[in-house]
């Protein structure tokens, strides 16, 4: 049995957030009917991929908890009063919508930051030593959340009430947080475009989501904000060539204490709001060029904090793939899809026209 070190941060009350009555992205109203589904952004893709770590026997070998909601405090370092005010006062009202696409039912404040203490005691025990490293399956996610005006299916932004809640702890702390979600991290950029404290990378498809954010020529004022846009259909070699190019001379330019890894899975080839071709592979790969450099970098302090992913059947199965990285003696989940998304792989002659556009990019960038 592996000693048990790596840090698996959950809680049921998370999947119980509700995203209003949508039917996709579409409110529910007029000709447009109730799905099953409601919005993408469901509680069944993460509580499907902690049922597969679970039944694959994973789970025993990590430490499994919950932790304390986020507090008011630790809110209000990142999100201003009169937000979060409203925000309680819609949900204690039975929910409501502060935001484009973030719709919340009752009790959405407190699952939210609940969903946000996750992400906190993640941090805080790899910071302490208490874990090696950290996975928080954060429901809802935050990356797309401003601070004051929610966005995207999110309403807190988790992984900055983490990040400022440790540094009212640890002086100086300095962190690198790489995004990467099919769908640019504009609310993380937006927290801490003009900070040298924060590096901040993300790798997205161009133009998805939001439309008017993600251009790589957006630097901030301390050029430490990263944007890395990638056309769609880009699949595995695109990826870790970015990772190679890009990502971890970036990490090793900035030098961070802590790596923070915003990780949703809908640049995988199945997702319903996306138009990538990344597979398990690609993200147990990543995974572990990212755990690779923070023990080169910083004693390896890792955590990976859940964003996105809209498929019920193939998430579960990247999210193994990460945890595989974590726990290389653990048990494996073969994914049931690799044949079929190594057939819809990009052509050579695509693979070599995105790795023209990142060696631009990375020329760019300096590195």
């Amino acid at each position: 049995m592996t000693q048990k070190n790596i840090g698996f941060y959950w809680d049921e009350r998370c999947f119980w957030f509700s995203g209003g009555n949508y039917a996709f992205m579409a409110p529910v109203g007029g000709l447009v009917q109730p799905a099953m589904g409601g919005l993408p952004e469901n509680p069944e893709t993460k509580r499907r991929f902690k049922n597969l770590l679970d039944v694959s026997g994973m789970m025993a070998h990590l430490a499994p908890a919950s932790a304390d909601a986020a507090t008011q405090e630790d809110l209000l370092r990142v999100h201003p009063a009169s937000y979060l005010s409203e925000f309680k006062r819609q949900s204690d009202a039975g929910g409501g919508e502060l935001g484009l696409r973030a719709p919340f039912g009752p009790q959405g404040y407190e699952q939210a930051a609940q969903s946000a203490g996750l992400a906190k005691r993640a941090l805080a025990d790899v910071l302490s030593g208490a874990v090696s490293d950290a996975y928080a399956l954060s429901r809802p996610p935050g990356h797309h959340c401003l601070p004051d005006r929610p966005n995207g299916f999110c309403v807190m932004a988790n992984i900055a009430i983490a990040l400022e809640a440790a540094r009212a702890t640890v002086s100086g702390l300095r962190a690198a947080v790489l995004d990467w979600d099919v769908h640019h991290g504009n609310g993380t950029e937006a927290i801490y475009l003009d900070r040298d404290d924060t590096l901040t990378l993300s790798i997205h498809q161009e133009r998805n989501y939001p439309l008017d954010t993600g251009g790589s020529e957006v630097r901030g004022a301390s050029g430490t904000n990263i944007n890395i846009p990638l056309p769609p259909g880009a699949g595995h070699v695109s990826y870790l060539a970015t990772m190679e190019q890009i990502v971890l001379p970036a990490l090793r330019q900035f030098q961070p204490d802590i790596i923070i890894v915003a990780c949703g899975f809908d640049a995988a080839a199945y997702d319903p709001l996306g138009r990538m071709l990344a597979s398990a592979a690609t993200f147990h790969a990543m995974t572990t060029q990212v755990k690779q450099a923070a023990q080169d970098l910083c004693d390896g302090r890792l955590v990976l904090v859940h964003e996105g992913g809209y498929s019920e059947v193939y998430v579960p199965f990247c999210g193994h793939a990460v945890i595989e990285a974590l726990v290389p003696e653990g048990p494996k989940a073969a994914d049931p899809f690799a044949d079929t998304l190594h057939k819809r792989q990009p052509n050579a002659s695509f693979d070599r026209y995105v790795a023209g556009l990142i060696s631009e990019m990375a020329g760019g960038f300096g590195f």
